[in-house]
């Protein structure tokens, strides 16, 4: 199976790192023209940089704003006028107790994890649709379904996802533009790997570590390991291949089999 995107403009927002980078890898892997997102321009560069060390041919711009303001956002239209892909990867999350998170918190994961979705979907899925063809995702989370007792205001806004995701895909019906969302579960992503030592054994190797994590910690994962950034970023490029035509309105789970359930 090829998944060919030659001659597509995709757009990765928070793509400097992570999952976002490991998406726009896939993305450019396939034949795309990524624009990388950061809110800097020094991280932006850097990104590409090593991009193109992964993929020597990739044909990667840089769009740097901060995707979660007006400013931000009219600094990334500019770069990028027109997308065919759009991933909205872009988000942000902590641990506080749900006393504790103030309405200003509330607000500012809203706004960053929610609202700047909203915001360049409302930008670009007009364009899609007159080109009859495009693709919108929004990366979500098992926290969406599972919320967590320490971050409740980053599982609403997660779980806000999967509303948004649903809606604006009934607003593209029949277009040939397909909008889902991808249920991530527990990622290998930087600083986890601290994490993960603060509650193992120290002197366990990162595999056996992780696993050993896994095993008291997140007990429902199947795949009983974290999730490496490219699996996710597999079935995001997939979707955004013509090959996922009849998938749309989806909340997409790579999840490791986190989420207890046999439906999303």
């Amino acid at each position: 199976m090829r998944l060919d995107l030659s001659g597509k403009t995709a757009l990765v927002t928070g793509s400097t790192q992570g999952i976002g980078f490991a998406i726009a890898t896939g993305l450019a892997k396939a034949g795309a023209l990524v624009a990388l997102n950061g809110r800097g321009e020094s991280g932006v560069t850097a990104a590409i940089d090593r991009l193109r060390g992964e993929v020597p041919d990739a044909d990667v711009i840089a769009a740097a704003g901060d995707v979660s303001t007006d400013e931000g956002t009219a600094r990334v239209l500019e770069a990028v006028p027109d997308a065919d892909v759009l991933v909205n990867n872009l988000g942000i999350f902590g641990t506080q107790s749900p006393l504790d998170i103030t309405d200003d918190e509330w607000r500012r994961y809203f706004e960053v994890n929610v609202l700047a979705a909203v915001r360049l979907t409302r930008a670009y899925l007009p364009g899609m649709t007159d080109r009859d063809w495009g693709r919108i995702q929004y990366i979500a989370s098992d926290s969406a379904i599972v919320i967590p007792a320490e971050m409740i205001h980053y599982g609403m806004s997660k779980t806000a996802l999967l509303g948004v995701s649903r809606g604006f895909a009934k607003a593209a019906a029949g277009t040939g533009v397909t909008v889902n969302s991808v249920i991530a579960g527990p990622t290998h992503t930087g600083g986890v790997e601290d994490f993960v030592y603060e509650l193992v054994d120290k002197d366990l190797p990162w595999d056996e570590a992780q696993r050993e994590f896994m095993r008291r910690h997140r007990p429902q994962s199947l795949l009983q390991r974290l999730i490496e950034p490219e699996e996710i970023a597999n079935l995001v490029v997939y979707l955004a291949s013509p090959l996922a035509s009849a998938t749309t309105g989806a909340a997409v789970r790579v999840d490791g089999g986190y989420v207890d359930s046999i439906v999303p």
